[in-house]
């Protein structure tokens, strides 16, 4: 039989899958979106269902090891911790599956004018930090990269909030645009929602590490 460390090695590996296609799955959706590269968008919406499945081997392998193990203390925490970062993670799936939709409902590349007034690419760029953050977070067990999550999710949430009153001036200006400022404020509330959850996400792996050093200074305190 499996021992309780082999197990959650192997739970640790799948999670870091989910977590990496997950993150590919937005780098590509904003690709598609500002290229508007509709074969991109295809490629998004088949991989779905590799996250949906596995989504739903994370969440069955969990309940395989709560069952089995009967974990405690750190154990139990890093359950808790996977699950709660698998819903997020499959969140974040279905937002970059909602933008490539987008993308090929709009049927048009958004113009330079409309990224730029936006700062789109900004609000891209803090949101893509915010996830490599989250990835070593994960993969290395660092605290400091979790926790710069939440100083950058400020930032992405400034910038959507200030493109509503950029649309509303800009629009009258150039009402040609509408629709495309329309669907990029669509799209720059779905990165400000990615953003949350990536938030929720560093939240759950500061649970989990933290208890896991102070685990590591009960020992040497012994």
């Amino acid at each position: 039989m499996i021992n309780i460390e082999e197990q959650r090695n192997g739970l640790s590996q799948i999670c870091e899958e989910m977590l990496l296609l997950c993150q590919k799955q937005v780098e590509n959706a904003y690709e598609t979106f500002t290229a508007f590269d509709t074969d991109l968008a295809e490629d998004i919406i088949l991989k779905e269902n590799r996250m949906n499945a596995l989504d739903l081997k994370i969440e069955r392998d969990t309940d395989h090891f709560i069952a089995l193990y009967n974990p405690v203390a750190t154990d139990l925490r890093f359950a808790l911790a996977v699950l709660k970062i698998n819903y997020n993670l499959e969140r974040i799936g279905d937002q970059a599956f909602d933008i490539a939709n987008h993308t090929i409902d709009l049927n048009q590349k958004l113009t330079p004018q409309v990224m730029d007034s936006l700062q789109f690419k900004e609000m891209f760029e803090t949101l893509d930090s915010m996830f490599k953050d989250v990835v070593t977070a994960y993969m290395d067990e660092n605290l400091n990269a979790a926790r710069k999550v939440f100083k950058k999710d400020k930032i992405i949430n400034k910038i959507n909030a200030n493109a509503f009153e950029i649309v509303a001036e800009d629009a009258l200006k150039n009402p040609e645009l509408i629709r495309q400022y329309l669907m990029a404020l669509v799209v720059m509330k779905k990165f400000e929602k990615i953003g949350d959850l990536l938030k929720n996400i560093s939240e759950s792996i500061i649970f989990y590490i933290d208890a896991k050093v102070l685990k590591h200074k009960h020992k040497k305190n012994k």
